[in-house]
């Protein structure tokens, strides 16, 4: 099923919000800080799993170096931050801290390079691993944040629902106009961003790793090319 992965990672949200709301101190830091930092590593792990997937390195090569030098210049991850600061200023005199925290967890949520990744992978492949991942750290964010802002956190499952879910079914629509090498140097793309993405979390160092995002859809060109 195409949706699986962006309902359970909705569920997740939902669950973990709802959770929180009843823990008004919250997760203890330290049992937070760990669970974030195994998680992390589990995504490193997923990482490496989809980057062994690549049968051709100079198209995962010319992808990434090529994608980062496309994100760059358009500088994506500052787009999405002003995105982000934008919708949170102009709604945060909104409904208090139901507003607040359906926005702040929102834009958490979807805006993100791993949002990203999953969905394209279960619309291009079926494979829900990107999200399950995302759904085991959201529901621990969840939970961090609704017992500081309330309902509203629990409640921006509704835009991930919508926001994953729609990227999964567009890429699905592709999908049978790409053959599997394409799909698998894809696929190893988003696995080299998911490392990113663990270093990042586990604060080793910050990678811009949205910047790195055209790189995903490069290797439909460059295997043409080819």
């Amino acid at each position: 099923m195409i949706l699986l992965g962006a309902a359970a990672n909705a569920a997740a949200v939902f669950a973990g919000g709802i959770i929180g709301m009843f823990m008004k101190k919250g997760l203890p830091k330290r049992f937070g800080d760990s669970i974030m930092h195994a998680l992390a590593l589990f995504t490193f792990g997923l990482g490496v799993v989809f980057f062994m997937k690549s049968q051709e390195l100079m198209v995962l090569i010319m992808s990434l170096v090529l994608g980062t030098l496309i994100g760059e210049l358009i500088d994506i991850e500052k787009r999405l931050e002003g995105l982000g600061g934008s919708l949170q200023s102009k709604l945060k005199g909104v409904g208090g801290n139901f507003s607040e925290g359906f926005v702040t967890s929102s834009l958490l949520f979807c805006v993100g390079s791993m949002a990203i990744m999953g969905s394209l992978q279960s619309g291009l492949s079926g494979n829900h691993e990107v999200l399950y991942a995302k759904a085991a750290i959201d529901v621990v964010a969840s939970l961090i944040f609704a017992s500081a802002m309330g309902f509203g956190v629990a409640m921006s499952a509704i835009p991930v629902l919508i926001y994953e879910g729609g990227l999964s079914l567009a890429a699905s629509a592709v999908a049978p106009y790409l053959s599997t090498a394409v799909v698998d140097e894809m696929t190893a793309v988003g696995g080299v961003l998911l490392m990113g993405l663990a270093f990042s979390i586990l604060e080793i160092k910050k990678i811009r790793v949205g910047n790195m995002l055209p790189g995903i859809f490069l290797p439909m060109i460059i295997m043409l090319v080819k």
